[in-house]
This record gives C-alpha cells, structure tokens and sequence, in this order.
C-alpha cells in the first residue's frame, strides 16, 4: 500500500535507474516530487524501505535498488505531501528481484549533515562554514549528540588513517579527552585537525605525519570545536 507521493517517488526512482543506471540525488527527488526540503525524501525513501518497495545498499552513494513496483493503481492517491499514511494504492504487485531477509544486511537510515568546508589537516586554514551545504551520512557513523562534516584537505594525519579529500565527520564538543582527534580552532583564526596532546598548562596539536612538527600553545590559544567520530570516503 502506497501513498501518492510514495508511488510518485518510487515511479520517478525506477524510471531514472532503467534510463541512466543510477539512482536520482536527493536533491532531485525533491525538485521531482516539489518539496521544500529533503526531510520529506528521508521519509518517503524509509517508508518504501520498510514496506518492500526499495533497499538501501550500504557504504555506496546514491545506492537504491527497485525491489517491486506496484502494477495498477484501485482507488485515489493519497493527499499528502511527506509520505505520511493517507488513503492509499491498493493491486497487485509483481517482485523485480528476491532478497533473502537473513543474508541481507539492512541499510542504515541516512543522516543530513551541514557541511561546512575544508578544514586542513597540514597548513592551518579559516574554516568555511556554509549552512546551505551539507552531506548524506550513513546514520550508523555517529552517536548521540549534535554533528557536522568537514571535507579534509592536506595530509598531516596521513598515518591515522585521514586521508585527502577524506569528509571528517565531526561531534560538536567544547572538551576531549588526551589523545582524541579534534577540531582546534587557533588564535580564533585558523582551524585545523590534529591529535590532541596536553603537557601541563600548555595543549600540543600533533600531526599523524612525521614530516609536519607539533605545535604548542598555550591553553587560552586554543579552543576545541568538536572530535572526530568517523570517516567518510567515497571511491
């Protein structure tokens, strides 16, 4: 059972995938479909999830695949505009491939992410924080709490794993623990990403890259603007 803009989105994601072979941006389904913000996609795409329609595929962008569609309509569309139930479309269905519930992981739900730019991982740089910008992350990458992603750039924190172009994804935090990978914020001017070491009353930002040096500052120098959680990388 489908509601309108349910079936309208489902209708729109099978067309896409049968012309180019992969699956429309959450920004074009909600330009198709004429809503005002992705939210309502995020409900649309878990209700189709959960009844069978689609699946999510893990770890991979932009990942849906059509499981069954909906062969005639019985009866009018629902009235909604977020895909909450209403009245809805009833007929038969016909199955486009089989899943095995039990060997088929289920995709965790996706999270909307502000991003708000580059942040070095070698040469301090000013964050640029744009509130219009963000990113679609696996919700299994983060916890409890407020979150953000940062697209790094550099190659400090090469040897922990951080690579170029990597999205660090970040828990807003004021204080971390010795150790802990954090955002610091320097001189209320620079920004950059680095491990974070305390020597007495003085704080250490120290990279993952033998060739860059650790820098000391004093504790009123520095202020911490988060951690990281999680990576996010796409090939």
């Amino acid at each position: 059972m489908l509601t309108k803009k349910q079936h309208e989105l489902l209708t729109f994601i099978h067309q896409r995938l049968n012309e180019t072979g992969v699956a429309p941006s959450f920004d074009e389904m909600k330009v198709a479909l004429n809503l005002k913000s992705k939210s309502g996609i995020h409900r649309l795409i878990t209700a189709l999830e959960e009844r069978g329609f689609i699946r999510r595929l893990p770890h991979r962008a932009r990942a849906l695949e059509v499981l069954k569609l909906p062969e005639t309509a019985a009866g009018p569309y629902a009235s909604d505009t977020s895909g909450t139930p209403g009245e809805v479309i009833r007929g038969n269905f016909r199955h486009l491939q089989a899943i095995d519930d039990n060997t088929t992981p289920k995709a965790p739900p996706v999270v909307e992410l502000p991003l708000f730019g580059r942040i070095a991982a070698g040469t301090p740089i000013e964050a640029l924080r744009d509130p219009a910008a963000t990113i679609d992350i696996p919700g299994n990458l983060i916890g409890n709490g407020n979150h953000y992603a940062l697209e790094v750039a550099g190659d400090s924190m090469i040897d922990a794993g951080i690579h170029d172009g990597d999205t660090a994804v970040i828990q807003e935090c004021g204080t971390a623990e010795n150790g802990a990978i954090i955002v610091a914020f320097i001189d209320n001017e620079e920004v950059t990403l680095k491990r974070l070491r305390r020597k007495g009353p003085s704080i250490a930002l120290e990279p993952a890259n033998k060739d860059y040096e650790t820098r000391i500052f004093g504790k009123d120098r520095v202020r911490i603007q988060g951690k990281l959680v999680a990576l996010y990388r796409q090939y």
